[in-house]
């Protein structure tokens, strides 16, 4: 699953690097972006027009009563949501790209009482793309009335860096099928979950860091720096982690 993540390259270079439209402001590095807040999505409404904007992370299907269901639709297991319904309709036609710096993961470390967080990102430090699945939810009003718009992380299976970590991870696209995922026109669901798969090792690295991830309010750069491992007294980095 993905629970956390940051936020750190501006959205000027967000979408420099995705090649998308924006409105929005750069703002203040986020390093440990929480469910249920606004997050940035690349997204194309219509088919060549790529836009990069706010949604809200916890996917809202258009037909839910209130938004209240987004909290437990923060991700969307690859394997089923093309046919679940919470999913399968923004699986055909709504589908985005959730650009994130680098996430979250927490394992259980022998002797220590806490889970141990680690931190994963690019190997090259550049913005991961995650597969994700966006809709538009509005409320009695119709047009006229309250509107949401929402999203979700597609996960799968692991890839043999992350296995050790957790038995899930984020669907990471790579640039050349960014195009043919964003298309809402494309409605080859066999081909579309032929693109979700586990990226490959070398893309990624990872690192222990601070229990102050856990602290939702604490967001400053010092929460990725990596953090000797201490287990009955001597322990230290990543070999000695797992």
């Amino acid at each position: 699953m993905c629970g956390r993540f940051t936020s750190t390259t501006p959205a000027s270079a967000l979408a420099d690097f995705f090649d998308a439209e924006t409105d929005l402001s750069d703002v203040e590095p986020n390093f440990n972006v929480a469910p249920t807040t606004d997050v940035n999505v690349v997204f194309e409404e219509v088919a060549g027009q790529r836009r990069l904007d706010l949604m809200f992370w916890g996917l809202v299907p258009s037909w839910a009563e209130s938004p209240a269901s987004g909290s437990r639709l923060i991700n969307a297991r690859s394997e089923t949501a093309a046919s679940k319904p919470s999913f399968r309709s923004a699986f055909r036609r709504s589908r985005c790209i959730i650009p994130v710096d680098g996430f979250y993961e927490w394992v259980q470390v022998p002797e220590q009482k806490k889970k141990q967080p680690v931190y994963i990102s690019a190997a090259d430090s550049k913005p991961l793309a995650f597969a994700g699945l966006w809709e538009t939810w509005r409320g009695r009003g119709g047009e006229s009335g309250e509107s949401l718009r929402s999203c979700s992380i597609l996960t799968g299976p692991p890839n043999q860096l992350i296995a050790p970590l957790h038995d899930r991870m984020p669907m990471i696209l790579p640039r050349d099928e960014w195009s043919n995922w964003l298309d809402p026109r494309n409605s080859d669901i066999e081909a579309l979950q032929g693109m979700l798969a586990p990226a490959p090792e070398e893309l990624l690295r990872w690192w222990p860091v601070s229990l102050r991830v856990n602290t939702v309010r604490d967001r400053d750069a010092s929460l990725v720096e990596p953090v000797e491992i201490t287990l009955g007294g001597e322990a230290d980095g990543q070999a000695r982690l797992l």
